[in-house]
């Protein structure tokens, strides 16, 4: 059991909460583009209201920590770790609730090197606790604008957790994909689904597109989020999306192996895995600077 000022030690150590490798720079202009509705970081949520670039500050401010001070334009952001714990417990708690009524569960990733492992133990727990993990539209072509222009992908399935990948980069099932805040892989993946028969998923985990495009659908959806990400908070603010839980989503992918096992126990899922230990630093002797 990992108590919670342990996990709060290790926040701050791993530069998961505290001071993180996102930049007020590019948390500032993420608000721009996203009060210009820029479609890069709406991330599939249409909002319902007009959200200037001082109203998401403040929000940001209020959801993860960050300074409310406009003229604080330079520097490294930051995201206080109590709001980081209390989402968590929250996190926990839709696992919980999930697991206890045995909903239909799908996850994807647009952070496949960093949280698949997250996910992929969430995963494992709650098939085990009696939840069925969906797997839709394996193999299907997705088309997404990227920097260099649109590129095919492909929606694959690491242990049920749903990635996306350039056909040809990796073989099926291996462990990368590629890196994207698209809407377009879930809204493919639901759409399999209805056009199946279902079940649909009564529960998205993820982050990114994942969260937002299946909250825009009226699932209901948990994820994480960096400063940069204003979205996920912003459709957490209006109703849809559930839980956003504020944190570095881009350093080393064993320094969320404590999250697991904080979670599960919280969830009461402790006994259902056990994420390998090697994953587990014991301390942070460097924090890592993130991507």
């Amino acid at each position: 059991m990992l108590s919670t000022g342990a996990l709060r030690a290790h926040l701050l150590a791993a530069r998961l909460a505290g001071p993180v490798a996102t930049s007020r720079e590019e948390s500032l202009r993420s608000y721009r583009l996203f009060a210009a509705r820029d479609p890069r970081v709406l991330l599939g949520l249409d909002p319902e209201r007009c959200w200037g670039e001082g109203d998401l500050l403040r929000l940001m401010a209020d959801k993860c920590g960050v300074s409310a001070d406009p003229a604080h334009v330079s520097g490294p952001d930051v995201i206080d770790p109590e709001r980081t714990l209390a989402a968590l417990e929250a996190f926990a708690g839709r696992l919980r609730a999930a697991a206890g009524a045995r909903s239909p569960v799908l996850f994807g990733t647009g952070h496949p090197h960093r949280l698949l492992g997250f996910y992929a133990s969430l995963a494992q727990a709650l098939s085990a606790a009696g939840c069925v993990v969906l797997t839709p539209a394996q193999g299907v072509r997705v088309d997404m604008t990227t920097r260099f222009g649109v590129r095919r992908h492909s929606i694959d399935y690491v242990r049920g957790v749903a990635l996306v990948r350039e056909p040809g980069a990796r073989p099926p099932g291996s462990a990368t994909g590629a890196h994207t805040h698209s809407p377009l892989p879930v809204r493919m993946a639901l759409g399999a689904l209805a056009e199946a028969g279902g079940p649909l998923p009564e529960l998205v985990v993820g982050d990114h597109g994942w969260v937002c495009g299946a909250g825009q659908l009226g699932v209901e959806a948990i994820g994480l989020a960096d400063t940069d990400d204003p979205a996920l908070f912003v459709g957490e603010a209006e109703g849809r999306v559930a839980v956003a839980v504020p944190l570095d989503d881009a350093v080393r992918a064993d320094y969320y192996g404590p999250l697991v096992r904080y979670v599960l126990d919280r969830a009461s899922l402790s006994g259902a895995q056990e994420w390998p230990q090697l994953l587990f630093p014991t301390r942070i002797t460097r924090p890592y600077s993130g991507e």
